[in-house]
């Protein structure tokens, strides 16, 4: 089972060993099973690794996620779907009704915004606002046909960080949401791929730019949990930047603890059942496993 999210800095080189990671520094060589890696993180300028190890961890479905000069996610390497049936999967993805494709993004937007109520209930906002939240999750209509998510994000984050508030603004709670959001959808990528979906193929994604529509829709109910992280391990720190050390917290999101069924198991292994869940939905077959922050919180 794959449980590792590596991230490497400036200067290292990245080398395969038999079935292992060797990565070199400062004269010192440290090897990681292939088996264990989900994700790897790089990071610098003066990285260097071989193709014969990029092949490898395609072979593995392990994702490598590359930064920029500013140290945000700005890439995704990833091997082509290792699935079975993949045919079978994309005719069941292509075909599935529109009904029950309206009802599925309505599921993924309510568990969305009530995760989102659920964080500014724990950060103790005024009762007006988190009665205004339910509000908007009660009027919630088929395929969010009024946006309420989108009324719903104005409050929540104006309810979080104040009232002159934007995503678009270059800050701190900005750049750990950003970060936060790309490891998420950089895991959520390597598990949709795995299991034989057309990532570029949404629920209610269709941007013919974006190869990863479905990926960002399915990813929705996960970003509060990711916002409560970050509230909870970064910026209660007071932070003036994100550093290194901060930056590996975000990664380590993947790995923290979730109550799912009455047994707690990690985050990573929720995303995965989230996914098949999915799969057997668009099959008529189940339900959208419900996501919850309480799943973080009650451990």
């Amino acid at each position: 089972m794959t449980w590792r999210n590596v991230m490497i800095k400036d200067g290292d080189y990245l080398r395969l060993k038999l079935d292992n990671l060797e990565i070199e520094k400062g004269g010192h060589k440290f090897t990681i099973p292939l088996t264990d890696i989900a994700t790897i993180t790089l990071e610098g300028n003066i990285l260097t690794l071989t193709t014969k190890l990029l092949a490898k961890l395609a072979q593995h479905n392990i994702a490598v996620i590359v930064c920029d000069n500013k140290y945000v996610p700005c890439g995704i390497f990833m091997g082509f779907g290792q699935y079975h049936r993949t045919a079978k999967r994309n005719l069941e993805q292509v075909s599935w009704r529109e009904q029950l494709r309206q009802e599925v993004w309505t599921e993924i937007m309510r568990q969305k915004m009530s995760n989102q109520k659920a964080v500014l209930l724990a950060q103790g906002v005024e009762k007006e606002r988190t009665d205004k939240m339910q509000e908007l999750i009660d009027h919630l209509q088929l395929a969010d046909s009024t946006n309420r998510e989108g009324h719903a994000a104005k409050v929540y984050f104006n309810s979080l960080y104040g009232m002159k508030f934007t995503r678009e603004q270059d800050s701190l709670e900005n750049g750990a949401m950003n970060y936060g959001y790309t490891i998420i959808r950089a895991y959520m990528a390597r598990l949709v791929t795995s299991l034989g979906l057309i990532p570029t193929l949404g629920v209610f994604h269709r941007n013919e730019f974006n190869s990863f529509n479905l990926v960002d829709d399915l990813m929705e109910p996960f970003r509060p949990l990711m916002d409560w992280y970050i509230l909870e391990n970064i910026l209660s720190q007071n932070p003036k930047y994100l550093s290194w050390e901060l930056r590996c917290q975000l990664i380590d999101f993947l790995n923290q603890p979730y109550i799912h069924g009455g047994k707690k198991t990690t985050l990573d292994l929720v995303m995965l059942d989230y996914v098949n869940s999915f799969i057997k939905t668009m099959q008529e077959n189940g339900n959208l496993l419900e996501i919850t922050l309480e799943g973080m919180r009650g451990v």
